[in-house]
Parts: C-alpha cells; structure tokens; sequence
C-alpha cells in the first residue's frame, strides 16, 4: 500500500507539471467548452491502455529471466528521468497558450486525444522507465501489477485533466498575469524528476 501511495504521488506531480496533453485539453476548454476539454481528457487517458499492454507483457518476459535485468530496466528509469530532468534544465520554452482551434465534436475530440496518446512513442518509454520501480508484490503477476499501475495512473490523470478543464477560465487568467510561472514550473519540473529518479533506483 506505500508502494501504491507513493505511487499515485508521484504519478499526479508528473500530470500537473504542464506539457503538451494538459494544456492540449485547457485549450479545448477555453474555446469550446469544459465538455469538450473533459471529452479530450478521456480520449487522452484512454490511450494509456495501449500503453500499459506494451509495457506489461514486455517487461514482465524481462523481469522472470534475472533480477540483475530487472535492475538494468531500473537503472534505465533512472538515466531517463534524469535525462527528462537535464533537457528541460536546457530548454528555453516558455509556457504559451494559444486560443486558435477548430471547433470539433465531442467524439472528434476523444478520437484525437486517444490517437495522440496510442501514437506518441515517448509515452511507452516513459512508462517503461517509470513503471518498474513502483511493483509491489512479489507473488502477484507482475502483468497484473502493471495493470493496476496503469488504472491508477489513468484515474488519476483523468481526475486532473477533468479539474483543469472545470477550472479552465481560472487557469487561463493565471497563466496571464503570473509572467514568472514559467520558470517557477521548470524548476518544479526538475525537482520532481530527479526525485522519482532516486526513487525508482533506490526502490526494492
């Protein structure tokens, strides 16, 4: 049950750190209406299944044939989110929201939030660095147990893309009038990497 907490902690400083999926859905929010941002949000998460299929039957091969691998995909985990943690360090993007979208449908939109999720292959990568280190039980399969990672880390998500488009009118004058949450984020961003990095390395 810590194993699970510290997960579901980890997995929404992760969600709320902005980036290209919760600020896809704000937008969506702003211009068409909170249904439409939440019906993004769905389709969105969704695409975590496939995901979460990939991940699963993939590493739980890997994982029965020697602990000394299962420690090299930690240690994997680690590098990459460190690495995440070194890129935005180096990057200079600033936080922009633009308002310029075509109006879609609610079915449009989960279609494209799915299909943005299922076809990013970055996702997959970090899910794959991420995952491992938060097993929790040695006797239960270990499929089953990235399955359930997988249902918390969607709900979770879900809960906070579905409170950013509620709120969206709220976020959008934030996001105007504080000029420094870009750099105060980015920090944010680091930290948190660097933190579940030392996390999974260092997990049992």
């Amino acid at each position: 049950m810590e194993i699970l907490i510290s997960f579901i902690a980890a997995s929404m400083l992760l969600t709320i750190t902005p980036g290209p999926d919760i600020i896809y859905v704000l937008v969506q929010s702003i211009t068409n209406g909170k249904k439409y941002g939440i019906a993004t949000a769905l389709g969105l998460v969704s695409g975590i299944i496939i995901h979460t299929t990939l991940v699963a039957f993939g590493v739980s091969a890997i994982i029965k044939q020697s602990e000394y691998i299962f420690f090299g995909i930690k240690l994997f985990g680690a590098l990459y989110l460190l690495y995440l943690a070194y890129l935005t360090y180096k990057s200079n993007e600033e936080l922009l929201l633009t308002t310029k979208t075509d109006r879609k449908g609610l079915l449009q939109l989960f279609k494209q939030g799915f299909i943005m999720n299922v076809l990013n292959p970055k996702v997959s990568i970090f899910f794959l660095a991420f995952f491992p280190g938060f097993l929790y039980s040695e006797p239960q399969s270990t499929v089953l147990q990235f399955y359930v990672l997988g249902l918390l880390f969607m709900l979770q998500a879900l809960l906070i893309f579905a409170l950013v488009a509620l709120l969206s009118g709220s976020f959008a004058s934030y996001l105007k009038k504080h000029s420094t949450f870009n750099t105060n984020i980015k920090w944010f961003k680091i930290i948190v990497f660097i933190g579940i990095a030392i996390f999974i390395l260092f997990s049992k």
